[in-house]
C-alpha cells in the first residue's frame, strides 16, 4: 500500500477552524487512493498552559507524572481531529503512543524513540484508511507515559514515515519552507527548493525552529523523504533529502543562528593531564550540552579554558565549576551572556576553499569582532557579541548571494 504521512504542529489545530484546513491537506493524499497517517501537536498554548498548572501544583513536578500531564494535549487534538474524519464517511481513528507502542527510553521529558510497531501499524492501516497518531509521546518499559521534548511531534512524524516505509513525510507548519536565513531579520531570505540532510541538520543545530533536530537524524538514517511546507498554502515548499551534485555546487545554502548561548571561561587553570575530564565529564553527567571550546596557551603551566553552553544551562554549569574550579586551581570563573553563535553552511564547503576568509572579511568590514570560532564540513560558526546578530546575518547572506538562486560563481 502506499503511504503518506502529514504533521500538524500546534498552529495548525489551534481551533476548529484550523483543523478544517488540515482536513482539507489530509484529504488531498487520501483521494489519490493512500493511506494517510496524520501526527499531530497539541493546540497551540494548550502545552504551556499544562506546564504552569504543574509548576502551580508543585515546586518541583514529578517528571513522569509531568509527561502524563502534558500528553494530555495531544489526545485532544486526535480525538476532535478523528472526530472530523468520521463526519466525512472516512474510516478513522485516533492513537496514543502506547497504543501503538511507540518504544522509549525512560528519560521522562525527553525520551528517545527506540521502536514502533510496524506490525500492528500495517494491520491498524488495513482496517482504516486514516490514522491519527498523537505526536510528542510513546511509552516505556514500565508502561509510563514518556515525552520527547520540544518539537517532539516532528520526530514522531519522520519515525513513523520509516517504521512504515512511508513514500514522503510532510511537515506542516505556519511557515511555507526552509529559508536561507530567518525572513524576520533579513527582507532577501528565500526560499529554498532542497535542502540536504546534512545541512538541515546543521540548521537545527542552530536554533532553526523549522524542524527538531532528532527528527532529521531519523531521517537522513532511514532515508525518509520529507517536505515541509505551510498548513495555510498550496505552495511546494522544501524537500530535505539526500544530497546532489547540484546542491554541492553551491558554496554556501544559508545562514543560521542561535542567540539562545553563554560564554564561560575558567581562568588559569592548571595546564596539565586529566583537566578537560575534570572540566567536562560533570557538565556531560548533568546534561549541560557543551559546543565551542577554546584551550589558550599554556604559561607558566596555566591554562584558560572557555566553552559555550545554551543560557538556560548557565546557572547550573557556575554551579558545577564553583564545586570544581579549586580542583583544576582555576582563579575565577567568567561568564558572558550576551553572546550569539551566527553561522554559514552548505555542503559545497566540502569541496570549495575560501568560504570562511569572505565571511571573516565580511565581518571585518562591518567591524564585528569574532570572539570564538568552530568549523565543521559544511559549517563554519562565529560567536559574536548579541547585538551584532542582525548585522551579521544580514551581511553574511549578502556576502554569499543568498538573495540568488544562481550558481557558485554568484556566491563570492
Amino acid at each position: 500500500m502506499n503511504i503518506v504521512v502529514q504533521k500538524f504542529g500546534g498552529t495548525s489545530v489551534r481551533n476548529l477552524e484550523c483543523m478544517k484546513q488540515v482536513l482539507e491537506k489530509v484529504l488531498v493524499p487520501y483521494e489519490k487512493g493512500n493511506k494517510v497517517i496524520v501526527v499531530l501537536s497539541a493546540m497551540s498554548g494548550e502545552t504551556n498552559r499544562l506546564i504552569d498548572l504543574a509548576n502551580e501544583w508543585s515546586d518541583t513536578p514529578d517528571l513522569a507524572e509531568m509527561d502524563s500531564l502534558v500528553s494530555t494535549g495531544e489526545q485532544v487534538s486526535v480525538a476532535l481531529f478523528a472526530m472530523l474524519l468520521k463526519d466525512r464517511g472516512i474510516k478513522a481513528r485516533s492513537l496514543l503512543g502506547f497504543q501503538i507502542p511507540i518504544k522509549t527510553n525512560v528519560a521522562y521529558t525527553r525520551a528517545r524513540i527506540l521502536d514502533i510497531d510496524r506490525e500492528q501499524m500495517n494491520a491498524l492501516l488495513e482496517d482504516n484508511d486514516i490514522l491519527v497518531v498523537a505526536g510528542f509521546q510513546g511509552c516505556n518499559e514500565g508502561k509510563r507515559i514518556t515525552t520527547l521534548g520540544r518539537g517532539g511531534s516532528d520526530t514522531s512524524a519522520v519515525a513513523m514515515a520509516a517504521a512504515v516505509d512511508a513514500d514522503i513525510c510532510e511537515i506542516f507548519t505556519d511557515v511555507p519552507g526552509v529559508f536561507t536565513t530567518d525572513p524576520n531579520i533579513c527582507s532577501q531570505a528565500r526560499k529554498l527548493d532542497t535542502v540536504s540532510y546534512d545541512e538541515m541538520l546543521e540548521m537545527a543545530s542552530m536554533g532553526a525552529k523549522v524542524l527538531q533536530i532528532r527528527s532529521v537524524e531519523f531521517a537522513k538514517k532511514y532515508n525518509v523523504k520529507v517536505h515541509v511546507r505551510s498548513t495555510f498554502s498550496d505552495e511546494i515548499g522544501t524537500y530535505v533529502t539526500q544530497e546532489d551534485v547540484n546542491m554541492e555546487s553551491l558554496l554556501v545554502s544559508g545562514i543560521a543562528y542561535d542567540k539562545d548561548q553563554a560564554r564561560v571561561t575558567l581562568a588559569k587553570v592548571n595546564d596539565e593531564p586529566g583537566v578537560s575530564a575534570t572540566l567536562f565529564t560533570p557538565l556531560a553527567e548533568a546534561g549541560i550540552l557543551v559546543d565551542m571550546i577554546v584551550q589558550n596557551p599554556s604559561r607558566d603551566g596555566r591554562t584558560d579554558m572557555t566553552f559555550t553552553i545554551p543560557r538556560a544551562d548557565l546557572s547550573n554549569t557556575l554551579e558545577i565549576l564553583d564545586r570544581i574550579k579549586d580542583s583544576m586551581g582555576a582563579e575565577e570563573v567568567l561568564y558572558d551572556q550576551n553572546v550569539c553563535k551566527v553561522s554559514v553552511i552548505g555542503v559545497g564547503m566540502r569541496n570549495h576553499s575560501g568560504v570562511a576568509s569572505h565571511a571573516f572579511q565580511a565581518l571585518r568590514d562591518e567591524n564585528i569582532n569574532i570572539l570564538m570560532i568552530s568549523t565543521s564540513e559544511i559549517k563554519i560558526t562565529c560567536l559574536i557579541e548579541e547585538k551584532y546578530t542582525e548585522l551579521a546575518i544580514r551581511t553574511l547572506h549578502n556576502t554569499f548571494g543568498l538573495d540568488k538562486s544562481g550558481s557558485e560563481e554568484n556566491m563570492l
